[in-house]
């Protein structure tokens, strides 16, 4: 069996849905917090994926939160080896910052769900099954596309929302994996932000009702394709 690391954040962050297909496709996942000192394990070195997950501190918090100097370091390495890394919402905007390029507030919170506009070459990746399928934006940084990045898909409120690194890098602002059986956590969790957004959590968990078990569907296939085309 393969090994993925995912390092999490915050313990309701982490790869949601996404875990069977990654399991169909022979994968065990490993959760490394790096809030406890974890990011030296040597396992991070041996695994065959590497995915970083979301959190609510910025990419560019090296200061506040020192743990992201070595978090930093490891994708950095991960890319220097062209190794496969998946990066959603902070961990796309770290990967971002290790290629080179910036990360900065956005202006407004983008939380709920919205559709994306794939660019031509979304449409011929990976996301191309995301269409105009709601999923859940929970952010209020951008990422730059990196030097030979490709952007694939866009909102009006956050212009770069995902992009590749040649083949074996994906990175998404968005939460693609998202689990809306469990979205009471994210609303408790980010009570605070939500409350200064003045966001209601009233119709978050009803848009994840109407919307989330689609958007499981798809993020499967999704994530099944990059896997496939990693493979090659």
């Amino acid at each position: 069996m393969k090994t993925a690391i995912a390092i999490r954040h915050i313990h309701f962050e982490d790869i949601g849905t996404l875990n069977t297909v990654f399991s169909d496709y022979g994968y065990k996942v490993e959760y490394i917090d790096p809030t406890l000192g974890e990011l030296g394990n040597p396992d991070i070195q041996h695994a065959d994926l590497l995915i970083i997950l979301g959190g609510p501190i910025g990419a560019y918090d090296e200061k506040a939160y020192p743990f992201l100097e070595d978090e930093m370091a490891i994708i950095y390495q991960w890319l220097q080896a062209r190794k496969p890394v998946l990066g959603i919402c902070l961990g796309a905007q770290l990967i971002a910052r290790a290629l080179g390029a910036k990360v900065y507030p956005l202006g407004v919170k983008e939380i709920g769900f919205a559709p994306l506009t794939l660019t031509a070459s979304g449409r011929d990746s990976p996301l191309s099954i995301l269409e105009d399928v709601p999923v859940l934006h929970w952010h209020g940084d951008q990422f730059d596309i990196p030097d030979d990045g490709v952007l694939l898909a866009s909102t009006p409120v956050g212009a770069n929302q995902a992009f590749s690194f040649g083949t074996n890098v994906l990175a998404l602002q968005f939460h693609l994996e998202f689990d809306e059986r469990r979205v009471e956590q994210w609303l408790v969790g980010h009570a605070s932000e939500l409350g200064l957004a003045n966001l209601d959590p009233r119709k978050l968990r009803a848009d994840a009702a109407s919307f989330g078990k689609h958007l499981a569907i798809v993020a499967g296939s999704v994530l099944a394709n990059w896997l496939r085309q990693l493979e090659k």
